[in-house]
């Protein structure tokens, strides 16, 4: 019997360096009644008796500590950290199209062969510039033939003048009658009118014949000649080639009503007087690169779309290099000059499920409890929370896999998060 009791407690003994579960136990139990079973049944019976109290005598010694083993294995381990308050911009991109402040077709304004062309397609041109020649012959004959009808018109005024004059002298004296002085009246009169519209056919002649000369009505770039030397042009034959103004440049976009109201745009005037004291305004082009010169809102429009709920905005950029160029697509960045304070976590302690997003908050008493946020902008302190958390919360970073809501948790001291760290290195 005692040969029997000193195998037990040696297996007992060597179990004691395993983790002190009851499954652990029990399989040391399970051992020891094998043995017994091996020697002679007259002693199973005072065997099992000295089982029973060591058994009970060793669930009492671990059921001795200062918590429960079990319990203790079952808190999860985790880190947490405080939220953090961050100074913001709030800012928000639009979908957008570069546009010309100039953007002229050229077209002919009279009948004509092309004579030459004075330009090298896609060089820059300035204001006045002589883009092509017309044929102007033509034109010449008709501002002389203008001319020459000027000055008989002013031959026939001299001659009534003279007519009159001598009439106006013998009427009083009764050489000639009423009706033959208002006749010499009339032919006076008529003559001064002949005058008048010799004069303007003379103007009409004169800028037919300008328009032989096709000159640049802005500066900027020049595109492509669609016609060439000798094509007979008319008003009906279209865009001979059209000129954009460079710099500077304007980026239209719409914005939504909440975001007008938000970055309080609401009271600024539709020439966008008063919005660059609340916003600036950044391009972002498509290797998303930021211009490097930043504009600001030039127009706002007087109503917003029915269709689409939203309100036509447009800025204005310097452009001196030229990069941008009309018909471009852009992101049209607004930022708001004066910063906000905001909520930022670790975008690693949001987790998401049917509900919506939410985090975990280490409470009073090391409990871990869900709270739903709202989730805002990631910045490169975190994500932001617009609501569900306050400054003083504590948020659960690591070991959120074992963390449910309620249950009690424990802290990761400094030696065991470096190693962790280490190890996910």
């Amino acid at each position: 019997m005692l040969f029997l009791f000193e195998i037990f407690v040696n297996n007992f003994l060597l179990n004691l360096d395993k983790p002190r579960t009851l499954s652990g136990f029990l399989s040391s139990t399970l051992l020891t009644n094998k043995l017994l079973k091996i020697h002679n049944n007259r002693w199973l019976t005072n065997a099992k008796k000295l089982l029973l109290i060591t058994v009970s005598s060793a669930a009492f010694l671990v059921g001795c500590g200062k918590e429960p083993l079990l319990q203790q294995a079952q808190a999860p381990l985790v880190s947490a950290e405080k939220v953090e308050l961050t100074s913001y911009h709030r800012n928000q991109s639009y979908v957008g199209r570069v546009s010309a402040v100039e953007d002229v077709s050229i077209t002919a304004q009279i009948s004509g062969y092309l004579k030459s062309r004075h330009f090298t397609e896609g060089d820059t041109v300035e204001k006045g510039q002589l883009l092509y020649q017309i044929e102007s012959s033509s034109y010449q004959a008709q501002v002389a033939s203008a001319k020459a009808a000027i000055a008989q018109a002013n031959a026939d005024v001299q001659k009534a003048m003279l007519d009159f004059e001598r009439g106006k002298d013998l009427l009083p004296k009764g050489n000639i009658s009423r009706s033959e002085y208002d006749a010499l009246t009339s032919i006076k009169l008529g003559a001064e009118a002949q005058l008048e519209a010799a004069k303007a056919q003379l103007n009409v002649a004169e800028v037919n014949l300008s328009y032989t000369r096709i000159e640049a009505p802005v500066s900027g770039r020049i595109s492509e000649s669609y016609v060439s030397t000798g094509d007979l042009v008319s008003p009906s034959t279209g865009t001979l080639t059209n000129i954009v103004s460079l710099d500077p440049i304007h980026a239209s976009f719409t914005v939504s009503e909440r975001d007008r109201l938000n970055m309080g745009m609401d009271d600024v005037e539709g020439r966008g007087e008063g919005a660059t004291d609340k916003v600036e305004v950044h391009v972002i082009l498509e290797n998303d690169k930021t211009y490097n010169h930043s504009g600001y809102i030039d127009f706002i429009d007087n109503r917003i779309d029915v269709t689409t709920g939203t309100l036509a905005m447009r800025a204005s950029f310097a452009n001196p290099n030229q990069i941008l160029l009309p018909g471009q697509h852009v992101k049209v960045n607004i930022q708001e000059k004066k910063a906000i304070e905001v909520i930022t976590i670790p975008r690693r302690a949001v987790q998401s499920d049917l509900q919506g997003d939410y985090v975990m908050v280490l409470s009073d008493g090391d409990i871990a409890e869900r709270h739903n946020v709202k989730l805002g902008k990631q910045t490169e302190s975190g994500i932001i929370i617009v609501e569900g958390l306050s400054t003083s919360d504590r948020v659960i970073t690591k070991g959120l896999q074992r963390v449910r809501n309620g249950i009690e948790v424990r802290m990761e001291n400094a030696s065991q998060a470096e190693k962790s760290t280490e190890e996910e290195s």
